[in-house]
């Protein structure tokens, strides 16, 4: 159906482009929105709780960017509890993140190797690997982190 719409060999019901929308995450009104018909500006509310990838006691991570975009490159703001951290399994090849440490120091381990970032340090690394960044001081530690796909 899909292939059909988007040769303008079928034209959906609006069941069928709900369904769409909805498997794409998105608002009917988002998928049939005209560019320029609307804001030019997308905002995302700081306590908007769609946002909010994870939250528990010792980690918070929030999207920066936009949930229903197709896109390459991810903002995340990540906010780690005293002793906190964030492990993740390696993602696809040629993937890297770019942080910068606003408040507290952060622990950035990739494959063995170990670093200490500082309020105002900014670190990359290849993310096709295991890494880990972790809250390595006694209070708590905000992190900007850019993740970008190859």
């Amino acid at each position: 159906m899909l292939s059909e719409i988007e040769r303008e060999q079928a034209n959906p019901t609006l069941a069928v482009t709900l369904r769409i929308a909805q498997a794409f995450g998105m608002s009917l009104d988002d998928l049939i929105d005209s560019p320029g018909a609307t804001a030019a500006v997308t905002v995302i509310r700081k306590n908007d709780r769609a946002f909010h990838y994870r939250s528990d006691g010792n980690c918070r991570i929030r999207t920066l960017s936009p949930l229903h975009l197709e896109k390459d490159v991810e903002f995340y703001e990540v906010a780690l509890g005293r002793g906190g951290a964030l492990v993740s399994a390696a993602h696809y090849v040629g993937t890297r993140e770019f942080i910068t440490v606003v408040k507290g120091q952060l622990a950035v381990e990739v494959s063995g190797d170990r670093d200490l970032l500082h309020a105002g340090d900014s670190a990359t690394y290849r993310a096709d690997a295991p890494h880990a960044l972790s809250n390595a001081g006694r209070g708590k530690a905000l992190v900007f982190l850019v993740v970008i796909y190859p």
